[in-house]
């Protein structure tokens, strides 16, 4: 099987894998149009890969598509599972928008950024002038219900599997571990959010990412979930990851949408 990473540290484990600066695409072509699968390509690269080329891609298109922002993931959560997803508003940054959050939503609520990681962007905000001086950096304006957790989840899928899943608690009002949350793995982790990512995995055909998720009352409420996630949660996280994505890519060679991927003058 052949296979093309675009970024070589989240393939280390794979067995013969070339590697190609996404950059340099373009000098490779025939080398593209041969590869089984293409690995981990930037967002801006899958357009041309995908519906050009017409190879394979690794994480799914779906996985980037809908993990591209929090405005299309959310929306596509609202569809899928709407009762699994905390109260959210999302509109436009100008005085309309500033309005409708003013007029409906009271104090404390969550807002964020709709490009962003790890807990950056992410602020808590508590009173008027906050929620300004939020709304005044952002064209789109994304604000959530704060749940009453001091913990949440991430559940990790990589193929069509769940390979992980642990608690993360802050010592503020993030629980990231970027953000310096801990790792928990003495608190079991319900079964029933395990089945809800497995599930919506599966049925979205999202094959790899990392989900966030709150319980509230034993019930599960999906945040988000990120395409390229953290390693560092548990010791050996890495190793499941790169096990879990050869038993996927390397479990039958994928098909293709056509064999001629050339167009003639």
């Amino acid at each position: 099987m052949k296979l093309i990473t675009f970024e070589p540290f989240r393939t280390l484990g794979l067995p013969g894998v070339r590697y190609i600066k996404p950059e340099h695409m373009n000098q490779h072509l025939d080398e593209l149009r041969q590869a089984d699968w293409l690995l981990f390509p930037g967002y801006w690269q899958v357009h041309s890969l995908h519906y050009v080329l017409k190879r394979p891609i690794f994480p799914s298109l779906c996985s980037y598509h809908l993990g591209h922002d929090k405005v299309e993931m959310t929306r596509a959560l609202q569809t899928a599972c709407p009762d699994h997803v905390p109260e959210t508003l999302i509109t436009s940054g100008d005085r309309y928008g500033i309005s409708q959050v003013l007029d409906t939503w009271r104090f404390p609520f969550v807002a964020k950024s709709v490009r962003s990681s790890q807990g950056m962007g992410v602020s808590l905000i508590e009173n008027r002038a906050q929620f300004l001086d939020y709304a005044e950096r952002e064209s789109v304006l994304y604000v959530q219900k704060l749940l009453p957790i001091v913990r949440d989840l991430r559940i990790v899928v990589v193929g069509q599997q769940v390979i992980a899943s642990y608690w993360r608690e802050g010592h503020g009002f993030l629980n990231n571990v970027a953000q310096g949350g801990t790792v928990r793995t003495d608190i079991p982790v319900p079964d029933n959010a395990v089945q809800l990512v497995q599930e919506l995995s599966r049925y979205l055909d999202i094959n790899h990412a990392g989900f966030d998720v709150a319980m509230v009352d034993g019930h599960p409420y999906i945040l988000e979930f990120n395409r390229l996630f953290g390693n560092t949660g548990i010791p050996d996280l890495n190793q499941r990851v790169q096990k879990a994505m050869a038993d996927y890519l390397f479990s039958a060679p994928p098909s293709s949408p056509s064999s001629d991927t050339r167009v003639s003058a």
